[in-house]
């Protein structure tokens, strides 16, 4: 059985900042492509950054110079590096990551959900 675990996340003021992990664990070959989501109520989830294996890093246009996501691939854990937050970046965030439990198995795996809430 394969689990992400998030911590990390709470109450902060605009401006503030936050540090996101997910981890990792269970029986996994390997661990492709790790990112974040997020929803804010009445919204759809939509993605705010992810980060291959390699280290190559993609982000959202909403947190772009804002947010950095990086991962430690000998931990099995992703981190968001969250500053100059707004209130517009409240919401449950999801940690997501395509793992391979065997050369002939992939899956797409969430974490519970974290909640962060900006404050103005």
């Amino acid at each position: 059985q394969v689990q992400l675990v998030e911590s990390g996340g709470g109450l902060v003021q605009a401006g503030g900042s936050l540090r996101l992990s997910c981890a990792a664990s269970g029986s996994m070959f390997s661990i492709n492509n790790m990112g974040w989501y997020r929803q804010a109520p009445g919204k759809q989830r939509e993605l705010v950054a992810d980060i291959t294996s390699g280290g190559s890093t993609n982000y959202a246009d909403s947190v772009k110079g804002r947010f950095t996501i990086s991962r430690d691939n000998a931990k099995n854990t992703v981190y968001l590096q969250m500053n100059s937050l707004e209130p517009e970046d409240t919401a449950v965030y999801y940690c997501n990551a395509v793992i391979r439990r065997s050369i002939w198995s992939r899956g797409d795996y969430w974490g519970q959900g974290t909640q962060v809430t900006v404050s103005s």
